[in-house]
């Protein structure tokens, strides 16, 4: 009886935390962008692929928001300076609900970024850049700021990552 119990319980937590991620479309180009397609013969397609997620939370059973496909989209694209597209990515939603506890709904768009070289070089208005990271070292967002910008987040780093002896 005892083994029972086990399995049933091991199988009825798995089932409670179980997730549901489910792949919506895959498409050969995405954008929720304005594009100049008689310049399409100059776009350049991104070395890597790119990822956008828009997601919201549901606490206890209120959910904080609705997560948009838009947004993730765009989150997408806009990490990538000059890029107006996605290409050969897919489109997936994924969700899972701890009843009476947390869950969370999220989009996710992947895909290869379509980089419009004029508007990349507009871009780059300067030859420095930020990046922001996730948790895993993962690029989360890059942006170009100026020298002086640059050094002022340089110094903060140094100071706040300087080792003292005691």
């Amino acid at each position: 009886m005892r083994k029972v119990l086990r399995f049933s319980g091991v199988f009825l937590l798995l089932f409670v935390l179980a997730g549901c991620t489910m792949r919506l479309v895959d498409f050969t180009i995405l954008s929720t962008k304005n594009i100049d397609l008689t310049r399409a013969a100059t776009f350049e397609r991104g070395a890597m692929r790119v990822e956008g997620i828009d997601k919201a939370s549901i606490i206890i059973f209120i959910p904080t928001g609705v997560p948009n496909v838009k947004e993730a989209i765009d989150r997408a694209i806009e990490s990538v300076p000059g890029a107006v597209a996605l290409v050969d990515g897919v489109v997936s939603y994924r969700s899972f609900y701890i009843p009476y506890i947390y869950g969370e709904e999220s989009y996710i768009v992947e895909g290869a970024p379509l980089i419009d070289p004029k508007l990349a070089a507009a871009a780059l208005q300067s030859n420095f850049m930020l990046a922001h990271l996730d948790k895993s070292g993962k690029v989360v967002k890059l942006r170009y700021v100026s020298q002086n910008e640059y050094d002022s987040v340089k110094k903060h780093m140094v100071a706040k990552n300087k080792k003292v002896d005691l």
